[in-house]
């Protein structure tokens, strides 16, 4: 059976994902569910990029992890492939969900259209402590786009302000994604608009991977809470041999 260990992406902590990793558990997985560094309730959001990936390097060392099957989701992209770089030898396999692919000295915004960039840089300018958070109209109609009004509002809910640093840091990589001598899968939720899907995930990202496995699955962003069983099914689809 397979370790899985799932990095969130912005604005989320590891326990929301829960409801995917029941099903991958109940097929005889394990399932870790770290939360980022800057994300933990009453980190500082002074946080940057190398803080948050050491976090999760830190994590596969403190619980004696190895032939690790690592997803990342949307920013986590960006720590996932920092963590594979920093320590190759623990990884099995890489899972980008609808996630951002760096090749050395690129951030997170580069990667992004300029209104968010510009939303964000007023967003952080604002917040006193150099964080962002994620308006509900854009959360409602391009993240969630798949769920209904009660259930936007409630996951929306369980946010909490990102480590805007972790946005604007660029990543120090020995090896780029193509580059890197580990296996690669890339899951593509078809309905996702949280980026214009004219400069989407998948394959302006995902081609960055070089040689990689595509699963395409039915759903928005957000999947971990409008369709948590279904996403289990592709992560589990990614990660076999």
């Amino acid at each position: 059976m397979t370790t899985y260990v799932l990095v969130h992406g912005a604005w989320h902590t590891g326990d929301l994902f829960e409801e995917v990793a029941a099903p991958i558990r109940a097929a005889g997985h394990t399932v870790h569910l770290p939360t980022i560094a800057g994300n933990r309730p009453g980190d500082a959001k002074s946080t940057g990029l190398a803080e948050a990936i050491a976090s999760i390097v830190d994590y596969l060392a403190a619980n004696d992890l190895s032939d690790v099957v690592l997803l990342g989701h949307s920013y986590g992209g960006m720590i996932i492939t920092g963590v594979a770089d920093a320590v190759p030898e623990r990884i099995r396999r890489l899972i980008y969900w609808n996630a951002f692919v760096p090749n050395d000295g690129e951030c997170l915004n580069d990667m992004v259209p300029p209104h968010y960039i510009a939303l964000f840089d007023a967003m952080s300018a604002q917040s006193g402590d150099n964080s962002v958070a994620l308006p509900y109209p854009i959360w409602r109609e391009a993240f969630i786009n798949d769920g209904d009004a009660e259930l936007a509002q409630a996951s929306y809910d369980r946010l909490n302000p990102h480590p805007y640093a972790t946005f604007t840091d660029r990543i120090s990589l020995k090896t780029n994604p193509a580059a890197m001598q580990v296996a690669k899968s890339y899951i593509n939720a078809t309905e996702d608009t949280a980026l214009p899907q004219s400069l989407g995930w998948h394959p302006r990202l995902s081609e960055k991977l070089g040689l990689f496995r595509l699963v395409q699955t039915p759903g928005s962003h957000e999947m971990c809470f409008s369709n948590p069983a279904g996403l289990a099914q592709a992560i589990m689809a990614a990660g076999r041999d």
